[in-house]
């Protein structure tokens, strides 16, 4: 909770910033983008959090030059659109990846609009500062914002993006729902975010507030006074005598008199009385925005503030390690990689934001290791030593969970092992967190499955006992490489090229074939191609556009050159790179391993949703999400869990070009996407293609396809390739990072009504639902760290269209650590044999120590009539895609006025 002796931001001379949005209307402020088919030309959530959110990182950059280049200057950045490609080219210089800021806008976007949707918080007086709980309304903002620190600190950025999204949209939401602006006020309320300083004059109970209203439009409805007041929405509470209601076709408070609303989230008078005061609102919330970013700023540090958004095309290193006395040359390969990495990309762009390494043998694994000092985790790497336990298998999935738990998203996981899983039970609930976190997993074996173990073993092992290995690599996107000892130091140079944050070209046909050609396309945007091929392999060639030839010698050749270390190879081709198709042949007994991996500008994000056009709140519902509160589905609600299609329900696919290609650019040279090719894992049979439309302001640079119900009528994986044509007419292809999964059922797991305490019982609530039954399935709960955790629905048979709900108690014990993170997962089986693959629902939970000033907020809460609500449910997934991820025009004018707005802000300290 933020002091109060804190000082307040003021406009002084110490920070240059030029601000203004790009903009356009809709409910509370309107959601996001989707929201601009009800009311075109309003500020969205969206639009209000990445703008404030970009200000604040232009701040950064102005006050914070980067090494070895030049500063940036305010004047470079006018009367242009302020975009997170632009600014990353500009500060890190181009080519360097914004994909990981963008995602990270995109969460805090999304939790942001999540907030009208989610069940537990959309009719919570608390959460939007309306029916005049201006005080309850405040205790709630800032413990949302004392959370976010709290779970920044413990590097679960993650959780702390969730709570800042919701922070943020009560914060816009004070200026939009208040009477704020009808009071002729021109700069945000000055005590807002300090919860011991008085908000002014609040009116009271028998204080009457508005007069009746029979118009749309109802601008002078409030009476003549000076008392702060916001209006009531729907029946919980009931709206008293004299009182503003929100207003809007939706509110049913705004029917009793006196009739008519005051809100101004939209530029709609259908859905906002005052809606010709929309942009004022707006102008003011942006405003309260930047300054609670950068008390967010002041209070982590540059450093850690960056960590927040993720402001750093680096990636993060992390290692999961066998440590039986067999190991000793896959340890001292991880070590030589590590050093080489610290020492290569220390000060530079690329150097790693944070470090995590897990060890693991039999029985044991753990415990974690995380830091961003690159000298404490080279410390610690080097007194990791081979020791020990030398029979097959070992804990390694448990390492990994363990290592996906506090690995940043987006990032590279390297396991080194010689051993198969003991704990191949994990395999579906890692696969799915690999999905849920975005990171790629590549396994490094140095034990092919076809020779004869040296290591000894308790049991008779199967020849598939590495399949658990396949399996999440696949779903992460990673590989599994098979290898011997004497080759792994040189075979793990892979770890440092993964690093620099490489795409993996897209096959044809996707399954490599012994014998029979296959092709990749060459664009002008790629650059450092590397072709790894491993197996046993007899010959291999390869062939440029032109037709120039290059086999498997080592050494340069002339397309590149070619290393082997047994049976894996690795061909870097020469820059610059002859654009066109490629294609390659490899002759191998059994199946051969081809990844084409290279660097470039050009990528994309993407999520799942449902458009909903109607209701209180319309926008683009992100998937998977909850029922409304009937038991058969009108119109879902959001949860934040991985961003996959459901089975049954019509989705709609959202794509996001990232790259200094992809925006920003005019004219001719602009790149042009035109549809999306949906692909089976892993046989690799096409499924059919859909076209891409633009939706939305054109600056986002989103686009949009419904995908097919041939796909959402069976779950199972898919891939998506993304195919276009650069501004010459040249083709563009692009593959996502990682498959996705059309899920059989919905799991919504629901959080407690505030923070978790140590020494108290916690009750979370389940909410299961199927599409297309019937579905019978066992529930299956696991928490980590290993609190006592109890239900009561094990198992649920569900028809089309119908849902079950059960609850769940977590027991934090006195020893738990404060300011930690439990991590609640329940997973959804068929019973039947073959039948739908599991389904898993991630709930991230906070625990903090009590502190002083929760009795403030506490008695803040307890002010004004009391009510029974729950707080949105903290969960582990949230979707991926930023829906702007670039601002509004710095140095326009605001909505056609002229002129722009100059900004003097100041930098305090909590």
């Amino acid at each position: 909770m933020l002091p109060a002796e804190v000082p307040r931001p003021y406009l002084g001379p110490s920070a240059l910033l030029l601000l203004q949005l790009l903009l356009s209307p809709t409910s509370a402020f309107f959601p996001n983008f989707w929201s601009l088919l009800a009311a075109p030309g309003s500020i969205t959530h969206q639009d209000l959090t990445e703008e404030a959110a970009l200000n604040v990182t232009l701040q950064l950059f102005l006050e914070q030059p980067p090494p070895g280049r030049p500063p940036l200057h305010l004047e470079d950045f006018l009367g242009r659109t302020l975009l997170a490609d632009d600014l990353f080219a500009a500060y890190f210089g181009s080519g360097f990846p914004s994909r990981r800021f963008r995602a990270a806008l995109g969460e805090v976007s999304r939790a942001n609009a999540a907030q009208d949707f989610l069940l537990t918080s959309k009719n919570d007086p608390d959460l939007h500062f309306d029916a005049e709980r201006l005080g309850q309304g405040r205790a709630r903002l800032v413990t949302a914002l004392r959370e976010t620190v709290v779970a920044a600190r413990a590097l679960d950025h993650t959780l702390s993006r969730q709570r800042l999204g919701a922070a943020l949209h009560a914060l816009q939401d004070f200026y939009s729902h208040s009477n704020w602006v009808e009071l002729e006020k021109e700069q945000p309320h000055p005590h807002l975010l300090w919860p011991r300083q008085e908000l002014g004059s609040l009116a009271q109970e028998i204080d009457h507030t508005c007069s009746d209203c029979e118009q749309l439009s109802c601008l002078g409805n409030l009476l003549d006074f000076r008392l702060l007041t916001s209006g009531y929405f729907g029946t919980h509470p009931p709206k008293p005598p004299g009182k503003c209601s929100h207003g809007g076709h939706f509110d049913q408070s705004s029917s009793q008199p006196p009739r008519g609303g005051i809100n101004k989230d939209s530029t709609s008078p259908g859905f906002s009385p005052h809606h010709k005061l929309h942009s004022q609102a707006a102008k003011l919330a942006l405003l309260a925005s930047i300054q609670a970013f950068s008390l967010l700023r002041s209070r982590l540090g540059d450093r850690g503030f960056s960590r927040l958004l993720d402001i750093t095309p680096a990636s993060s290193l992390s290692f999961v390690l066998d440590t039986t006395g067999s190991m000793g040359e896959e340890i001292n390969a991880a070590k030589i990689q590590a050093r080489h990495i610290v020492e290569q990309r220390r000060g530079s762009p690329m150097e790693p934001v944070h470090y995590v390494l897990v060890p693991f043998h039999d029985p044991g694994f753990g415990p974690v290791f995380s830091t961003s000092d690159p000298d404490s985790f080279w410390q610690q790497l080097s007194e990791i030593h081979a020791l020990g336990g030398g029979d097959e298998p070992e804990m390694c999935l448990s390492a990994l969970e363990l290592a996906l738990l506090h690995t940043p998203p987006f990032s590279d996981i390297f396991v080194f092992t010689d051993a198969s899983p003991k704990d191949a039970f994990l395999t579906n609930r890692v696969e799915s967190l690999t999905q849920e976190r975005h990171c790629r997993v590549t396994f490094l074996v140095t034990e092919d499955p076809s020779r004869v173990q040296i290591r000894a073993r308790r049991e008779v092992l199967s020849p598939l006992r590495f399949e658990p290995y396949e399996a999440v690599a696949l779903a992460s996107g990673g590989e599994v490489i098979f290898t011997k000892d004497q080759h792994i130091q040189d075979v793990a140079a892979i770890v440092g090229e993964s690093m620099a944050d490489l795409v993996t070209l897209p096959l044809e046909p996707p399954v490599v074939v012994s014998g029979r050609p296959f092709t990749f396309s060459v664009d002008e945007l790629l650059q450092r191609i590397t072709v790894r091929i491993h197996g046993e392999i007899s010959t291999f060639w390869i062939i440029n556009p032109a037709g120039v030839f290059q086999g498997q010698e080592e050494g340069e050749g002339p397309l590149g050159h070619t290393r082997r270390f047994g049976q894996f190879w690795m061909v870097t081709m020469n820059d610059p790179l002859q654009t066109g198709t490629w294609e390659i042949q490899v002759t191998a007994e059994g199946t051969p391993r081809v990844r084409v991996q290279a660097q470039t500008s050009l990528d994309f994000l993407f999520h799942f949703g449902i458009p909903v056009e109607d209701g209180p709140h319309p926008g683009l519902y992100p998937l998977p999400q909850p029922v409304a509160e009937t038991e058969h589905f009108q119109h879902p609600s959001y949860w934040p869990c991985p961003s996959v299609p459901l089975r049954g329900l019509q989705t709609l696919l959202l794509v996001e070009v990232t790259g200094p290609g992809s925006r920003g650019n005019s004219g001719d040279h602009k790149p042009h996407f035109s549809h999306v090719v949906l692909r089976g894992v892993p046989e690799g049979a096409e499924l059919g293609w859909v076209p891409l439309e633009p939706t939305g302001p054109r600056e986002r640079g989103l686009l949009a396809a419904s995908l097919p119900p041939t796909l959402l009528s069976t779950p199972g994986p898919f891939s998506m390739e993304l195919i276009g044509q650069d501004g010459r007419g040249r083709g563009l292809h692009r593959a996502a990072r990682q498959p996705c999964t059309v899920v059989p059922v919905l799991l919504e797991l629901s959080g407690p009504p505030g923070f978790l305490a140590p020494g108290r019982k916690a009750l979370l609530s389940l909410h299961i639902t199927s599409f297309l039954g019937p579905q019978d399935l066992d529930l299956r709960t696991s928490v980590n760290p290993s609190f006592a955790l109890t239900s009561n629905l094990s198992r649920v048979r569900l028809g089309r269209n119908e849902s079950a709900w059960g609850r769940l108690w977590l027991e934090v014990p006195d020893s738990a650590s404060p300011d930690s993170v439990v991590l609640v997962t329940v997973t959804a089986v068929g019973r039947e044999a073959n039948s739908v693959p599991p389904t898993h629902a991630f709930l991230r939970l906070l625990v903090l120590a009590p502190a002083p000033q929760d009795k403030l907020a506490a008695s803040a809460h307890s002010t004004g009539p009391a009510l029974t609500t729950a707080r949105p449910a903290v969960r582990l997934s949230t979707l991926v895609t930023p829906g702007r991820a670039g601002g509004g025009m710095v140095g326009n004018p605001w909505w056609g006025t002229v002129g722009g707005m100059l900004l003097l802000l100041s930098l305090v300290s909590w």
